[in-house]
């Protein structure tokens, strides 16, 4: 099944798009620069493309994130909060609307390129905190954009990872052989991954609970223990 996938360049995209690639038929990586402060990230989707061998579109939405300025610490001038995803400090990250955004301007490249599926990495620990990823969400839009390309085009969201965790990310990934250490999940964006914000606290917990090494560099390296209450 001919396939599209969003990708970031963090680990959970990069792990679905080599799942895509050795289970379906990878045809294009999508990612979005929507003036996010880590946009160091879209480098490592790139690369991802490059690796694989598909087309990379990057599209320019920055003066959508320039709209958004002041509604979340990932596009305004707030500063990323530290700790668990699950705290509620961490809500100020949610940029709205972003999933369905990226989505419906996926959909739009897979009809044009033909494809049969859009695959978005979503996944249960995000159900928290993001009301676009949880599986509500997911179920409402795809019936939306059946309704959207009636007659032109029946088009599946898949979302391997929707009742999963990050951990089971995890252990997908090296199933797979995903290279992790060619992937940027910090949300401040600076030189090597923070190790204390929402990301890199649930990064490296999904590391710890998968059982497997972690090859990231952290600034804070324990920190995750302390807001894990590990």
């Amino acid at each position: 099944m001919d396939t599209v996938v969003i990708s970031s360049g963090g680990l959970d995209s990069v792990v679905l798009a080599h799942k895509v690639a050795q289970e379906r038929r990878l045809i294009r990586l999508i990612s979005f620069d929507y003036g996010q402060r880590h946009k160091k990230e879209l480098s490592y989707a790139r690369l991802c493309a490059e690796r694989l061998g598909v087309s990379f579109s990057l599209i320019d939405l920055s003066s959508v994130g320039e709209a958004l300025h002041g509604a979340s610490a990932l596009t305004g001038g707030q500063d990323v909060p530290d700790g668990h995803y699950a705290e509620e400090t961490m809500r100020i990250t949610v940029v709205p609307n972003r999933n369905a955004i990226f989505l419906t301007i996926a959909y739009g490249i897979a009809v044009a390129d033909g494809a049969q599926a859009v695959a978005t990495a979503i996944h249960g620990g995000d159900h928290f905190i993001y009301p676009d990823c949880r599986p509500g969400f997911a179920q409402s839009f795809e019936t939306m954009q059946k309704a959207a390309l009636e007659g032109m085009a029946d088009i599946e969201l898949y979302t391997p990872f929707l009742h999963g965790t990050k951990a089971d990310i995890v252990t997908e990934g090296v199933r797979l052989g995903a290279p992790f250490d060619q992937t940027w999940s910090c949300y401040k964006g600076g030189a090597i991954h923070c190790g204390r914000c929402g990301t890199c606290v649930e990064r490296q917990e999904a590391f710890a609970l998968a059982g497997s090494d972690d090859p990231t560099a952290y600034e804070d390296p324990d920190f995750w223990k302390k807001a894990c209450h590990v």
